[in-house]
């Protein structure tokens, strides 16, 4: 794709605040060139909660109002999408905070978690107070939807031509809704890939989606912390490009989460709950 056609394609996504172009010096075969490098960005994000800081996350400033909704949502905060009351993205000097009103009852229920999590791209369970708190319950997902190993070839195949901003950068991780066809229906990016599934998530929970209909794709290994967010939501399948770690797995076959690692290169792993994926 051209260089104009792409930042178009970029503007249309609202990620112009993404990226930042930079000059830099490009030593390639003992020659010293300069050019300019695009660069993602990362900004503070504060959570605000009835006017109440709860964490502050560093993610790429784009579909911020989906990342708000996803990570209220997969951190538990809210229940349902219809109980985010508002939403507002406020710029500041030192970063952006997502103000937003939630019902009371679930405000009581936040602030009795006395967490306090400092922002990072790599570790979502920084500054939980207890082992309680890490290991939260998840329903247990029941679906028999049965999905192909070709849809999972099909969706890695379009992957690298619709992850706008990772082609310009270099630098960011995608989750992808596919659909039983293989077919990518909504793709989010972030530095952070806990950052991107989230977005993801408040995309989903605001289309016209069913669930059980489809899987999860993630560019990125499958953390605990990817299982447990696509689990909480009742998503019946993780399937990610690099593995998992053990205490995901045990948390995938605890919650019936078909869990695939290594997804790549015509190939993949099947972790738990194979009956899901068919050879066609």
């Amino acid at each position: 794709m051209k260089a104009d056609a792409l930042m178009c394609e970029l503007s249309a996504k609202n990620v112009h605040a993404s990226f930042n172009s930079y000059t830099v010096e490009r030593w390639r075969e003992h020659k010293l060139v300069q050019a300019i490098d695009q660069v993602a960005e990362e900004v503070p994000v504060a959570m605000i909660y009835n006017g109440i800081s709860h964490v502050v996350m560093l993610a790429t400033p784009e579909d911020l109002e989906q990342f708000g909704l996803g990570f209220s949502l997969t951190e538990g905060i809210l229940h349902s999408a219809s109980e985010l009351y508002d939403l507002e993205v406020v710029q500041r000097s030192e970063g952006i905070e997502l103000q937003m009103t939630i019902p009371q009852q679930r405000f009581a229920a936040l602030k009795q978690q006395r967490r306090n999590l400092a922002g990072r791209t790599g570790c979502g369970l920084c500054g939980a107070e207890s082992l309680q708190q890490v290991r939260r319950k998840v329903k247990a997902i029941t679906s028999q939807q049965q999905f192909s190993t070709d849809a999972i070839h099909r969706a890695l195949s379009q992957l690298p031509m619709i992850q706008t901003l990772q082609r310009l950068t270099g630098a960011v991780h995608a989750a992808a809704w596919v659909e039983i066809d293989g077919s990518i229906a909504h793709l989010t990016e972030d530095v952070g890939r806990h950052n991107a599934l989230d977005k993801l998530i408040g995309t989903l929970a605001t289309s016209d989606v069913n669930l059980s209909a489809g899987f999860a794709l993630v560019t990125s290994r499958a953390s605990y912390e990817m299982v447990q967010k696509t689990a909480t939501m009742g998503i019946s399948m993780l399937v990610a490009v690099s593995g998992p770690t053990g205490l995901a797995i045990g948390l995938a076959q605890e919650a019936g989460l078909t869990l695939v690692g290594f997804a790549r290169n015509g190939g993949h792993v099947m972790y738990t709950h194979s009956q899901r994926l068919i050879d066609q």
